[in-house]
Order: C-alpha cells, then structure tokens, then sequence
C-alpha cells in the first residue's frame, strides 16, 4: 500500500473530547499521511446550527459538537468522530458521548463518512492499540509498521501536551507550542513554573470539563476573564493523574464516568490543601446529569473545608455580562476575606 496522498483531507471538530485528545489523533493521522483539518472555533452560526438538529435535552456542549461537525461538512473526505468509551479501561464517557456518532450521523445534514471507530482502552495498552489499527483500516491503511510508527508517534506527541498541561498551560498555548515550530522558538515552556512565585491577589480552582471551560464562545470566556482579574488560575489538568486517583478511595462511591471522576478528585485533592486555593468555581453545563451530581458534590465538600464556592451554569442563552459580573463579586469577596485575614 503506498503512503497516503496529502488530498485525503479528514476533518476533527473542535469540541468535547477536541481539547483532551486531539494532539494523540492529529500527530496519528498526519503520520499516516492524511491532512487534518479542524473546524473554525465556536460561533454563534455553529452554536445555532447545532441547536437545529440536535435533540432538545442535550447539553450545550452536545449541540455544539453538532455545529463544529456540520461546519467541516463539505471540506473534508473524512470526519473523525470516534465513538468514546473509555480512556482509563475503568469508568466511561457519558451515554451522549457513546451515541455521539449515531447522533450525528442521523440528522438531516449531508454529511461525509465518519471514522466512528471505538476508543475503549479497557485491557491496557490492548484497547489503545486495537483504536489505533481500526483508525487506520477505515482509511486504507493495513500496514503494520507504519501503524506503529503512527501510533508512537502519536502517543510522545499526546504525553508532551499533557506535560505542557501539567505545567500551567492551558490549551490553546500548549497546542501552540507543540505544533507550531516557529513559535516553539520564541516559547519559555517554564514559563508557568516561574510565574509560581509571584504574588498573586487569590488562587482560585476552577474545575469543570474540558470542553466546558475552554471552549471560550459557550463558557463565555470564564477562564481568561479570571486571569484578567489577576487571580492565579489551578484547573484539574495540573494534577498528575496518580495523584488525584488517590482520592477514589475518599468517596463511598466514585462515579461512572471518566471526566467527573477527574474533576470530583482534584476537588477533593485541592480542598484538602486548602491553604493553597482561596476559593473553587465549578462550570457546569445545564442539562447535564453526571455534572449535576459532581456539583453537588463538590459544592457539600467545599462548605466542609470552608472554601468559598461558585457553581455556574451555562447554556446557550449564557451571557458574557452576567459571567462577568458574578465572577467580579466572587474575586472581590476572596479579596475582602483575604484582607480581613491578614488584618486579624
């Protein structure tokens, strides 16, 4: 089999697990010689169109995806929209993240072939490697060794991000720095270790699932207007994964579902260090079942510690002007807290 043309072009949508696992998929497709191509970054136009042909009871996050794969509809050969069920061989995505691709592929849009492939790492490293060969299958590719290679490669690239993720950045800056050789020049990767011993107003935990935090248009910039607010920003990706998985033994019953489990552990594994956060805020997605659970949840633990908390909710009627306003008053009452410490 000749190595793949650059023509096949296989589209990623820029949504759910985009922001976790994106560098694994793209460095494993580019090295089998396929072009990736990623959807334009939220909009209003792909937020609406993902309303349309999506079920009512979906969570935005849901709808959106809806929105990034109809906007590579047209552009690409492929869309890989593969089927998510387990990364840790342990717990699972939630139920719409299984049927994701039937979802999808059940609209009234005319779509492109799906590599709908199952992502189910249960058997370590053999549910990881059996993703990799049937990836490669749906576009032709049976050669074991380039496979392999692929597959290396892709699995350096994807410890690299989370190295980067570990040290502070968030991802955007660390996808930045990993694909974009030019800037890789002019990059300090330590760059968040040094910012470590400057005197920062409050440090606030701000936990909550990937695609709800970072996608900037549906979190309504949560995480950046923090920072603009000079506050120091502890997000669970800086949390070496042994160390939160400690925290499994802390609940009676830890929950079935991969990113809740992460996001309730580092919760746990920061309010018991609590003199190194002043206050936690939890972005949850409205309509969504596992989340409601783990606010709750992290919510009841926080009051124990005496850690302030700020759960907020978006959807697709969220607005950037009462984010704003809610997060100004929470910073401003860590402040006058922080203030009356030190005057008492």
């Amino acid at each position: 089999m000749k190595w793949l043309k650059r023509q096949l072009r296989i589209g990623i949508p820029r949504s759910l697990a985009y922001y976790s696992f994106y560098p694994l998929w793209k460095e494993f497709l580019e090295k089998l010689g396929a072009e990736v191509i990623v959807s334009n970054a939220t909009n209003r136009k792909i937020l609406e169109d993902g309303i349309k042909e999506t079920v009512n009871d979906a969570c935005v996050p849901i709808k959106v995806y809806h929105g990034h794969v109809f906007d590579l509809a047209g552009r690409v050969d492929y869309i890989f929209a593969p089927r998510m069920v387990s990364a840790d061989g342990k717990s699972t995505f939630c139920p719409k993240f299984l049927g994701l691709p039937d979802m999808v592929r059940f609209t009234d849009v005319d779509l492109p072939e799906l590599i709908d492939v199952r992502y189910d790492c249960s058997g370590f490293p053999g549910g990881q490697l059996r993703f990799f060969i049937s990836v490669a299958r749906a576009i032709g590719i049976r050669n074991p060794f380039k496979i392999v290679y692929a597959a290396l490669r892709a699995l350096r690239k994807h410890k690299q991000y989370q190295g980067l993720l570990l040290k502070g950045f968030n991802p955007a800056e660390a996808l930045q720095i990993i694909f974009s050789r030019q800037q890789q020049q002019g990059i300090n990767v330590n760059k968040k270790e040094s910012d470590a011993g400057r005197i920062k107003k409050a440090v606030i935990a701000l936990l909550g699932y990937p695609y709800a935090i970072y996608d900037p248009f549906i979190s309504a910039g949560i995480y950046d207007k923090l920072i603009r607010l000079g506050v120091e920003v502890v997000t669970f990706e800086q949390i070496p994964l042994h160390v939160m998985r400690r925290f499994s033994k802390v609940l009676p019953q830890n929950f079935f579902w991969y990113y809740s489990n992460q996001v309730c552990w580092a919760g746990l594994y920061l309010l018991e260090r609590k003199k190194f956060i002043d206050g936690m805020i939890h972005v949850t997605a409205f309509g969504c079942g596992p989340d409601a659970m783990v606010d709750k949840t992290l919510e009841l633990e926080a009051k124990s510690a005496g850690v302030p908390f700020l759960g907020l909710s978006i959807d697709e009627h969220t607005g950037e002007g009462g984010v704003q306003t809610r997060l100004e008053a929470f910073v401003d009452m860590l402040w006058a807290k922080q203030k009356q410490g030190r005057a008492g």
